[in-house]
């Protein structure tokens, strides 16, 4: 086990010389620093009208972890690296991109994919077929950002030992948070998956909630 966390260790490392200058893009998210492999958390924030109705739909799906423990941060060995690369790599195949208006006549509906969706369908899948292969939930989180044309997207943060990771529709390798092209803006709660975080510093700079719009 040692031997595989250290190795994890390495591959981390190596993954953030490789893209040190595209680490830092992520800096223009208000309040974070794009040097630590952890995002930081700024009090709550309004949750996404479609997680809203999702829980409602699936209540069974956005049960509160035990608040006693702690936050779970998952050990980051080869076996479940490889095991979250199959996953991406997995449901980015068998979901073929659509947009909730042309599936179901609404801006904004979260649901699990039914061979198409778009970005949060693509999470909420991933994220059900990890905490099925034993993650815990609360390690696996919803998160909303700014894509590169400034637009509402999703993906989902993997809090490990060796950093936050995202899982993302958009490119099947997982990189840490801080090797994105995304202004990070709310997450769900590690804690209680109803409740959302904001991950960008308030009274700095304003940035759509996206509370109510659509992510894409």
């Amino acid at each position: 086990m040692k031997r595989e966390i250290l190795g994890a260790t390495v591959l981390v490392m190596g993954l953030v010389a490789a893209n040190g200058a595209q680490a830092e893009v992520s800096a223009k998210t208000i309040g974070q620093d794009a040097n630590s492999p952890f995002m930081r958390v700024f009090g709550r924030s309004l949750p996404p009208i479609g997680h809203v109705t999702f829980c409602k739909d699936f209540p069974a799906e956005c049960t509160p972890v035990n608040k006693k423990k702690r936050s779970p941060k998952v050990q980051l060995t080869w076996k479940r690296k490889a095991e979250l690369r199959d996953i991406n790599n997995l449901v980015n195949r068998m979901v073929k991109p659509a947009s909730d208006m042309s599936l179901y006549g609404r801006i904004e509906h979260w649901t699990y994919p039914d061979g198409m969706g778009d970005c949060e369908d693509y999470v909420l899948l991933k994220q059900r077929m990890l905490i099925e292969r034993g993650w815990p939930a609360g390690a696996l989180l919803i998160t909303v950002v700014l894509d590169e044309n400034n637009e509402g997207h999703a993906v989902l943060t993997v809090r490990s030992s060796m950093g936050d990771f995202l899982l993302d529709n958009k490119r099947d390798d997982i990189r840490t948070w801080n090797d994105s092209p995304y202004v990070f803006v709310k997450r769900q709660s590690a804690r209680d998956p109803r409740v959302w975080v904001s991950l960008t510093k308030p009274g700095k700079r304003r940035v759509k909630s996206l509370a109510g719009t659509g992510t894409n």
